[in-house]
């Protein structure tokens, strides 16, 4: 029986991701507006203290411009209620702009929000304000994550923000300028213990170099990739959108691996870990990563799932 992309998921089942992120993801989502809202600026100025949070480039926020303008020219109040409005996914002008950006541009609109907060230009939390029992809660949650965990949570918690974007019709994601790939002659090459498959190594390799043209020519035509803690992206016309909104500019540095032979005839599955830099964190930042491939018997990746590890040790895990 041939894989389908549902049993393609299956691939290296003692795989241990990192249930604690949506975990952590669902216990925010109970609270109410205000304890979001303030949660997201204590993490804000707590992990600043360990984790640097780079400030976005002007090519991924000339798309916000117009929008963070009318907020500084807001009240305090309207700017509270604008922020409450986004927590809440209503159904307002700045929640349906902010429901179209891709990612990259909503954590640049939050970082300079909480950069307004701090110098005293939009509605900051209330001297003296304590977080309520339940968001003290998600906060501690938060704080036992490992780094790299800590910013998926983060990231996902304002990505959903806004309102829903599958409630708009038809709509064209806004997002920053896609980089030129890095020129051949700058390119460096991956290499990773255990693993010889061209494929794997070029799809690493053209990751580093923003080269998603080339990458995606990688992949099946009916071939799909499952983000962390996402539902699989299928096609390449969906995988392509994917690398040219979410993966600019990402540095991978696959450790080691394993190669066997699947159970269908002429289909290879390949195990990867190692780690994962953003550009929006200091370097000292990298998230646990694997990477679990399902190959065609052309070679071609039918199917590969990036997981967040649970722990560092399952960086070591490479069974199936």
């Amino acid at each position: 029986m041939p894989f389908t992309i549902e049993t393609a998921r299956s691939i290296f089942p003692n795989t241990l991701s990192a249930d604690a992120v949506p975990a952590t993801i669902a216990r925010f989502n109970q609270l109410s507006a205000e304890d979001q809202l303030a949660l997201i600026w204590f993490a804000y100025l707590e992990m600043g203290k360990s984790i640097t949070i780079a400030a976005p480039g002007a090519a991924s926020m000339q798309f916000a411009e117009r929008t963070l303008n009318e907020i500084r020219e807001m009240s305090f109040q309207d700017q509270s209620q604008m922020m409450c409005d986004l927590a809440n996914r209503s159904d307002t002008p700045i929640c349906r702009t902010y429901a179209v950006w891709s990612p990259n541009i909503k954590l640049g609109f939050w970082f300079q929000l909480g950069e307004w907060m701090e110098n005293g230009i939009v509605a900051p939390i209330p001297e003296g304000y304590k977080l309520s029992a339940n968001a003290s809660a998600v906060l501690a949650a938060i704080r036992t994550l490992e780094s790299g965990q800590q910013i998926t949570v983060l990231r996902n918690i304002v990505v959903d923000m806004g309102y829903d974007p599958s409630k708009l019709g038809s709509y064209k994601t806004v997002s920053e300028p896609v980089v030129p790939p890095t020129s051949i002659a700058q390119r460096t090459k991956v290499a990773i213990e255990g693993v010889a498959n061209a494929t794997v190594l070029n799809y690493m390799n053209n990751m580093n170099a923003n080269d998603f043209d080339a990458l995606i020519e990688l992949f099946a035509d009916d071939g799909g990739l499952q983000a962390p803690f996402n539902r699989p992206i299928v096609g390449k016309a969906a995988v392509l959108k994917f690398f040219r909104e979410e993966c600019q500019n990402l540095r991978l540095t696959p450790e080691r691996g394993v190669t066997e032979s699947a159970e269908e005839s002429g289909f290879t599955q390949v195990k990867v870990t190692g780690k994962v830099q953003t550009p929006w964190f200091g370097a000292s930042v990298g998230m646990n990563i694997a990477w679990r491939f399902l190959l065609d018997p052309n070679n071609k990746i039918f199917f590969v799932a990036i997981d967040l590890l649970a722990s560092p040790r399952e960086l070591m895990n490479l069974a199936r």
